[in-house]
């Protein structure tokens, strides 16, 4: 079997993000704890983030709303506006904040590259995603990048397709059983866990334990190795790449040139 396409998940399997969600969480149960003891208030955060999920999409600027309308719930609409003030601030911040790349990250992502067609597969706001992929100096190493809004099996389906791949020859590793996993797995494609510490609330699910195409790894370190097992360590050449593709949630596709 040979691999045509490896997708990349990127936050928490690329660059740490979750934590930085646990520090701002930490500051809001802080700036409300006149109001809300921590676990109920994060109860209320978590019920805004599920409701606005369809209105607002992940990221920072759809949490930072979430924070704001669960303020104004605990206070019975008597919020300081100095507490809102300081959600906003530390939303900025964490907008601001630099990228912190996982062990091996950098190292898998070249390795991968020499011999296959290696594409970014995340979801989130897109302005903040292209930041966070800029920052990072990972985004040469990619033959497309693909920023959407949700990750569904019909989406994995038709990446894999615009990127000229049988569901049958790609494979995706990410943190998310959730995401990254069960919906490749559903398209016939190769899914592998990359567990991190720490996992939103939001995006856990069981573990597809037993199914023939699930693999788990420690890190990204054992991903090459993997992908050798995979291949039954068959030599092969991966087709010339192309121009870089960058897809949005609203399908609009960004082409830039990219050399080997």
């Amino acid at each position: 079997m040979t691999l045509a396409l490896i997708g990349f998940d990127a936050d928490d399997t690329l660059w740490h993000h979750e934590a930085w969600y646990r520090l701002t969480q930490e500051r809001f149960s802080e700036l409300l704890a006149d109001h809300a003891e921590p676990q109920d208030l994060h109860a209320r955060l978590l019920a805004a983030e599920r409701r606005n999920l369809g209105h607002y999409g992940y990221g920072v600027k759809g949490f930072m709303l979430s924070m704001i309308e669960t303020a104004v719930e605990v206070t019975e609409g008597r919020v300081p506006g100095r507490v809102i003030g300081e959600i906003i601030a530390t939303g900025r911040a964490m907008l601001d904040h630099p990228i912190d790349l996982l062990p091996h990250a950098r190292e898998a992502v070249t390795t991968l590259a020499t011999r296959h067609r290696v594409v970014l597969i995340t979801k989130g706001e897109l302005l903040d995603q292209e930041r966070k992929l800029a920052q990072s100096g990972l985004g040469d190493l990619f033959h497309g990048v693909e920023i959407v809004s949700e990750k569904t099996p019909a989406t994995y389906a038709a990446i894999f397709a615009r990127h000229g791949a049988d569901p049958a020859s790609a494979l995706m590793a990410g943190n998310s059983v959730k995401s990254d996993v069960l919906p490749v797995l559903e398209t016939g494609g190769w899914g592998v866990h990359v567990p991190h510490g720490l996992t939103w609330d939001l995006d856990r699910a069981d573990a597809p334990v037993g199914h023939p195409r699930y693999r788990v790894i420690p890190s990204l370190g054992a991903l090459p190795g993997l992908v050798g097992a995979l291949e039954g360590h068959q030599p092969h050449l991966a087709s010339a790449p192309g121009p870089t593709t960058i897809s949005g949630p609203s399908d609009k596709v960004e082409v830039s040139s990219k050399s080997p």
